[in-house]
C-alpha cells in the first residue's frame, strides 16, 4: 500500500463505508500556530493535532528540538483525536507535507499498519473542490495502543555508524549541509560521512511529492542502489523535515531509517565531529 492518498482517493473513501481518522497537523518552523488555521476551516471531520506538544516531547539540552514524545503520552493524544488500531488514518497539514510526514512516521513506528498522507495537503484538497469547515468534530475515544520500533530509529551513534556502513542523507537544505549558514542551531554543517539530499527535491512545483519512479532514480543517484541496496537513514534538523525524506524514501520503495534527534541534537554535543562543504567529509 502506498502511503500516500490524493484529494480524489480521500474524497471517495471520506464518504464510504469505512472512513479513514482524519488528522489535522498544520505547522510551520517559527511560523504561526497552525490551530487558528485549523479553527478557520478543515477537512470535514478532522481533528487538530499539535506537533511541538502531542508529536514531540519537550526539547532540552541535548534531546534536540523535537525528540521522539513518551510512548503513553503519544498513544493518548492519539486516542483523544480517534485513533483506532484498526481504522485507517489520513494526515495533512498545509501543504509543505513535512508535519504530516511526522505525524505518518509517528504512527508507523508506534506500530499502526494503516497510514496515509494526503499529497498535497489542504492546498491540494481545495484546489480539487474539496469542502472546508469550522465545525470541530467531538471524535469518540480511540483504542489506538503504541508499539514502538516498527519502523527504524536511530540515536547519534547510529547514524554516525551508518554513515561509514551505508547511506545517511542529511534532508536540510543544501547551504546548512555545508556550513554556509547555520539560523538555528549551534554550529553549520554535516555529520561526517552524509550525503546532501534536500527535502525540496522530494516534490514538484505544485508541493505534491515526484512520482516513485523519479523519486527511485533521484535516491540512486545519492547511493541507494544495488540489490541488495545499501542501509539507508536520514536526518535534518530536528526530525520533522527528515520524515518527509523517510516518507519520499517509502513511495520510492526503499526503507529507511530516521535519526530524530537529527542535527539539532548532533551539533549540541561539541565533542561530536562537523564536517563542513560539498563533500561528504
Amino acid at each position: 500500500m502506498t502511503p500516500l492518498i490524493t484529494a480524489v482517493e480521500l474524497m471517495n473513501v471520506a464518504t464510504g463505508d469505512r472512513p479513514p481518522t482524519l488528522l489535522d497537523v498544520r505547522w510551520q518552523l517559527g511560523g504561526p500556530p497552525g490551530r487558528p488555521a485549523y479553527e478557520a476551516g478543515h477537512l470535514p471531520g478532522a481533528v487538530f493535532v499539535d506537533l511541538d506538544t502531542e508529536l514531540a516531547g519537550p526539547a532540552g539540552e541535548g534531546a534536540g528540538r523535537h525528540p521522539l514524545p513518551d510512548a503513553e503520552e503519544f498513544g493518548a493524544a492519539m486516542r483523544r483525536a480517534g485513533v483506532r488500531a484498526d481504522r485507517p488514518v489520513v494526515v495533512y497539514d498545509g501543504g509543505q507535507g513535512w508535519a504530516a510526514a511526522r505525524a505518518w512516521w509517528l504512527l508507523r513506528w508506534a506500530g499502526h499498519g494503516d497510514v496515509r498522507v494526503l499529497d498535497g495537503g489542504l492546498a491540494e484538497w481545495t484546489a480539487r473542490g474539496g469542502p472546508l469547515t469550522t465545525e470541530a468534530p467531538a471524535p469518540v475515544e480511540g483504542d489506538f495502543a503504541p508499539e514502538p520500533g516498527a519502523l527504524p530509529l536511530l540515536d547519534a551513534d547510529g547514524a554516525a555508524a551508518l554513515a561509514r556502513r551505508g547511506l545517511l542523507l542529511d534532508a536540510r537544505a543544501g547551504e546548512r549541509y555545508r556550513g554556509e549558514v547555520e539560523p538555528i542551531d549551534r554550529v553549520g554543517g554535516h555529520i561526517p560521512g552524509a550525503v546532501s539530499a534536500p527535502t525540496t527535491e522530494n516534490v514538484g512545483a505544485d508541493g505534491r511529492f515526484r512520482p516513485a519512479k523519479e523519486l527511485a532514480a533521484r535516491f540512486t543517484e545519492l547511493g541507494a542502489a544495488g540489490e541488495p541496496g545499501p542501509e539507508v537513514g536520514v536526518y535534518c534538523g530536528s526530525g520533522v523535515s527528515g520524515a518527509h525524506e523517510v516518507l519520499a524514501l517509502a513511495v520510492a520503495g526503499t526503507p529507511a531509517a530516521l535519526y530524530v534527534g537529527s542535527w539539532s541534537e548532533w551539533s549540541a554535543d561539541p565533542s561530536r565531529p562537523v564536517a563542513t562543504g560539498p563533500l561528504p567529509g
